[in-house]
């Protein structure tokens, strides 16, 4: 059977809904409010944060023996995997005497791990290891090492997170260690000796 040819019909508008609709909700009636108009007159007013006191330019004039590193929960991982000394292999890659430094978040985080990464706790219980206490809630270990990073310039980052080094790159002075090829190195410290060429 043949199709009934319907032609268009044209200027047909859709039905809308008029603005004393009972559907509309109370805040969606409010006309929004205008914007201003931008004066080209009116100063431009940039905040920029200061810059810290321990930097001459990119040069971190606060690290220097004895090294504080800060370590990551990944960071105690793979050296546990590696069978290395934590701070033996920190003090053969930095030759000079090291601190580690734990937060309350990577302690957090090794204890969620549950039982297979009880080695590594119980590494990290050694009096040799710093403890600092975090104040701001929650357990995520890497928003609480970039804040801590970014106040106290004194650090030394151990991770092998790759957003957690992309995040610390952007933050200039802090140098990065990690584990390649079953020993530490350090990026972006050029009087160290594990540093990369």
């Amino acid at each position: 059977m043949p199709k009934n040819k319907r032609t268009k019909k044209f200027a047909t508008m859709k039905r809308m809904i008029s603005a004393n609709d009972p559907r509309i909700k109370p805040k969606d009636r409010l006309s929004k409010p205008k914007e201003k108009k931008i004066d080209p007159y009116e100063l431009n007013v940039h905040q920029v944060t200061q810059a810290s006191s321990a930097l001459f330019f990119q040069y971190n004039t606060q690290l220097g023996p004895p090294y504080h590193i800060l370590m990551d929960t990944n960071f105690i991982n793979f050296s546990v995997k590696n069978k290395m000394d934590i701070v033996q292999s920190l003090m053969d890659c930095l030759y000079a005497k090291c601190i580690p430094y734990i937060t309350d978040c990577v302690m957090a985080e090794l204890e969620k791990l549950g039982p297979k990464y009880r080695i590594a706790l119980k590494i990290i219980k050694d009096p040799r290891f710093e403890r600092l206490s975090c104040s701001h809630k929650g357990t995520y270990a890497d928003d609480c090492i970039v804040q801590r990073v970014t106040q106290h310039k004194c650090y030394i980052v151990g991770t092998c997170d790759r957003d957690l080094k992309r995040r610390i790159r952007k933050i200039p002075g802090v140098p990065l260690m990690f584990l390649s090829q079953h020993r530490y190195t350090v990026e972006r410290m050029p009087d160290a000796y594990g540093a990369p060429k």
